[in-house]
């Protein structure tokens, strides 16, 4: 579960990131308005916990970015105390829809991570069951892989890496997060564990390459062949072959 916090204060905002972390959450932080929209550019989060009364760009316009970009990500609004609930009166008497959950400071760490974490669940259950791109198609509730219409027999794990990696749209995903969403375990060799398991589900995808590794990154999926990497970035076939 990927989630960004957003909060200027620095204190407050480093424990909910050391909080959310300790239950092996993958955080990223953001103590502007601006830094907000360019983690939001840049990465997919699963759940956006922003405070309201950002100094500068002020949170309803975060808010807002997410809505109009209709993104995935469920918000999780901190708000001072006294402030309502409701939604955002706009200009005209239109009015912005809230927030998916709202948390009124000060509030105890326990509350907040029990609330990131059932927002994220919800997100992930509202994800589309079949996912496609650079010709890879997955449909994760019948657990079927096809590449250019050719069925692919997956492990679990390469199953699972496929779809991390299918569902960041061509965003780099790390080593850590791959481990996160994937492994059941903590592997001793985490990643040595990660290049495996690459490099077995590249040689079943076959050629062109289609996961690209970036070095000291991660990985992603291209919008079609990852001309110029060679296999051996990732493991390659020669890493092995459990499958």
């Amino acid at each position: 579960m990927r989630v960004l916090v957003v909060e200027d204060e620095e204190f407050l905002a480093d424990m909910i990131v050391s909080g959310l972390r300790r239950a092996a959450l993958t955080v990223d932080i953001a103590h502007s308005g601006g830094g907000a929209l360019d983690r939001l550019r840049r990465d997919a989060y699963d759940v956006l916990v922003l405070d309201h009364d950002l100094p500068g760009l002020h949170g309803d316009e975060v808010f807002r970015y997410v809505v109009e970009q209709a993104l995935p990500t469920r918000v999780l609004l901190l708000v001072a105390s006294g402030r309502g609930a409701g939604p955002t009166h706009l200009p005209g008497g239109r009015q912005e829809p809230a927030a998916d959950d709202l948390l009124t400071k000060p509030f105890a760490f326990d509350v907040l991570r029990d609330r990131v974490l059932a927002l994220g669940h919800s997100a992930r259950s509202g994800r589309p069951p079949v996912i496609e791109r650079s010709g890879v198609r997955l449909d994760t509730g019948r657990r079927l892989a096809v590449r250019d219409g050719r069925p692919l027999a997956l492990s679990r794990r390469e199953f699972g890496v496929l779809e991390v990696l299918l569902r960041a749209q061509g965003v780099v995903v790390g080593d850590d997060e791959l481990i996160e969403e994937v492994w059941e375990e903590q592997p001793r060799h985490r990643t040595n564990a990660v290049r495996v398991t690459l490099g077995t589900l590249r040689a079943k995808l076959g050629d062109p390459p289609v996961i690209e590794a970036v070095p000291g990154a991660g990985y992603r999926m291209g919008d079609g062949p990852a001309a110029g990497d060679a296999p051996s970035a990732s493991g390659g076939p020669a890493a092995g072959a459990r499958g």
